[in-house]
């Protein structure tokens, strides 16, 4: 894994890791490249596969990850998800720097690696606002929010081991958000 430091966005689902993401693609995307993720759940409307995710069957992901082929994956949901070494290296080809969207789990088998990524922990302002924030987008079942919220406490709590990330943005308001990652990507 060549080229320059990856990057880790982590954060519970509704924390706007990905409208972050969207943005600095956006205003900086001969710099940045998004490491697509694989995963065997169902597209959502108007994900596209090969960009939004690779969407791939439980029984070809688990042939590749036991062939080594996956530097993090987890299950969430009765779905699996997985960061491909391909997927990172496809990025580092365009010489860009990687960005990937990871969950804590990913994070802690990320430290396990060589990878050496900046990691980089996008949280909401409170559980209060992030519940508001998933029923907003109404793209979850009463179930599915509640096991993301659920998720997101955990994610919570675990994000706050010393050491585990580099930096901690808040996202309490977009644009300040988008400033302090710019401020840390940018050096």
């Amino acid at each position: 894994m060549q080229g320059p430091r990856p990057v880790v966005l982590s954060g519970p689902s509704g924390a706007g890791k990905s409208t972050l993401l969207k943005k600095l693609l956006k205003d900086y995307e001969n710099i940045f490249g998004f490491s697509v993720s694989h995963t065997t759940r169902q597209p959502r409307p108007g994900e596209v596969n090969g960009k939004d995710y690779h969407f791939v069957s439980r029984e070809e992901m688990q042939k590749d990850i036991d062939a080594g082929e996956f530097i993090e994956h987890a299950e969430f949901s009765g779905n699996m998800y997985g960061t491909s070494k391909g997927a990172v290296q496809a990025v580092q080809a365009q010489n860009q720097i990687c960005v990937l969207d990871i969950d804590i789990q990913g994070v802690k088998n990320i430290k396990k690696t060589e990878l050496n990524p900046i990691y980089i922990s996008v949280q909401p302002p409170s559980l209060d606002i992030l519940e508001k924030r998933l029923r907003d987008r109404k793209t979850e079942t009463e179930e599915s929010l509640l096991k993301r919220l659920s998720a997101a406490r955990v994610d919570l709590e675990l994000s706050k081991e010393p050491g585990l990330f580099d930096l901690v943005i808040i996202n309490d308001d977009l644009e300040k958000a988008y400033s302090e990652l710019k401020e840390v990507l940018l050096e």
